[in-house]
Order: C-alpha cells, then structure tokens, then sequence
C-alpha cells in the first residue's frame, strides 16, 4: 500500500474490518500488514498439526533375552527385532544376567554378536554390547537401503515380516523370556 502514517493505516484497517499487524519493528521505517490476524492465526496452527501429522514417529522397542537361550526362543525374537527394524522403529536388545551368569559375560557377548550378524542385514548398530548393571544391550536402528535390499533378496520372508503384528496390547516387553525361576 505505500508508505504512510499509522495513523491512516490504523484507519483503512478499521474501514476494511481488519487488523493491523505489524510485521517488522526493527525496519525503518516499521512494516506493518493489513489482514485477518484470527484467520492468519487459525491457519497457522492448522498448517503446524499437518506437518505434525507428516513427522516420522519412532520408538524403541526392547527384547530381553539371556545368555542360555534356546534356539527356537531366539529365533523367535530375532523374528520379531527384524519386523520391529522393517516398521521403522529402533530395536533395543537387552542381555539380561541372572546369577551365575554374571561370571560368564563372554557367553552373553556371543549372544549379541549372534543377534549383531543377524541384524546387520536391515539395520544399523547404534551402539554394540555395553554393560549396564547385570545387563548387556546393544542398540539399533532401521537402514533404508538394507530394508529395501533384503525385501528384493528375500521377499516371502520380507511380506510375512512386514504385515506381523503383535499381539493386542503388547508391547515389546511382552517379547521377553518367561521367568521360570530355574
């Protein structure tokens, strides 16, 4: 509109039924903008939720094993870790010491390797066998491009991973070994 006083452009708001919104103070001299400042607002936060809405949503899904475990139970969870990996969320793997087992971390850091070979082939690993307490963990996250590759070499496999749910109202906890107290 030009360069004018605020006072006439105060009034050609009013007249319009409109705001005056100044857009920047600092300039010489202010520029201020003649709009719907509700509307502009509503707009705003309409566009923030979309973009919201469009954020990729991770999270971390945790499987325990320990040190003795049995074939199938493993298979069973690398099962899960590789759907979890190929759904886009990061895979935290715990080792978990029980007793005895403590003496024995070399045992546990076989496991995880074993996991780690297994692994490698959809994801990344964000950090390899760290102890923490009784506990060795290592994370990881899901690669794009080995997703893409094992979905070409194995594809049976891939679209059963894919399309695997949990269980109603489980979470990854409930992927866990069973406590047998042995």
């Amino acid at each position: 509109m030009g360069l004018m006083s605020s006072r006439e452009a105060l009034d050609i708001a009013r007249g319009r039924d409109l705001d005056l919104v100044l857009i920047a103070e600092n300039a010489n001299p202010p520029v201020c903008k003649v709009m719907n400042y509700g509307k502009y607002k509503y707009e705003q936060a309409k566009k923030q939720k979309e973009n919201k809405k469009k954020q990729a949503k991770t999270s971390v899904k945790e499987i325990k094993l320990h040190p003795q475990i049995d074939t199938h139970d493993y298979d069973f969870k690398v099962k899960h870790a590789k759907a979890f990996l190929i759904k886009g969320h990061r895979v935290k793997i715990t080792l978990v010491f029980r007793g005895r087992e403590n003496m024995y971390k070399d045992l546990g850091a076989q496991v995880l390797q074993r996991v780690d070979k297994d692994l490698e082939v959809l994801g990344t690993a964000e950090r390899k066998f760290f102890l923490e307490g009784k506990n060795m963990m290592s994370n990881y996250m899901p690669d794009a491009k080995k997703i893409k590759s094992y979905e070409k070499e194995h594809p049976e496999e891939f679209a059963h991973l894919h399309k695997h749910e949990a269980p109603v109202g489980a979470d990854a906890e409930d992927f866990s070994e069973e406590e047998n107290g042995d």
